[in-house]
């Protein structure tokens, strides 16, 4: 089992920035593979970046650059997904997930937070 607790998201004007966090704890071992999704209202679940526990690749949907960043922190078991010049449309629950890496990037996640809510006001 892995445990994920997101926490960080909060409302802020557009253009502003903020930082998520996801501290994981459990088999970590098991699910080197960590990635942010977010899911919009009356929207599907997306993929937005990824990054390897271990070797420290990541890896970013289209949508997401160059204004996210991910990254982590291997002392404080967290990953952290650095956001700037957020824009309306960023809006979302924003959920942390953990693979184990055997699939492409976007998918095999079997481990997600409960979500933590970004809202950026125009």
């Amino acid at each position: 089992q892995v445990q994920l607790v997101e926490s960080g998201g909060r409302s802020v004007q557009a253009g502003g920035s903020l930082r998520l966090s996801c501290v994981r704890s459990g088999r970590t071992f098991s699910r080197p593979l960590m990635g942010w999704f977010r899911q919009a209202p009356g929207k599907e679940r997306e993929f937005v970046a990824a990054i390897h526990w271990t070797g420290g690749s990541t890896y970013y949907a289209d949508s997401a650059r160059p204004r996210f960043t991910i990254s982590r922190d291997s002392t404080k078991n967290t990953v952290y997904l650095q956001m700037n010049s957020l824009k309306p449309e960023d809006t979302a629950v924003y959920y942390c997930a953990a693979s184990s890496g055997l699939d492409q990037p976007r998918l095999g996640y079997d481990y997600w937070g409960q979500g933590t809510q970004v809202t950026v006001s125009s």
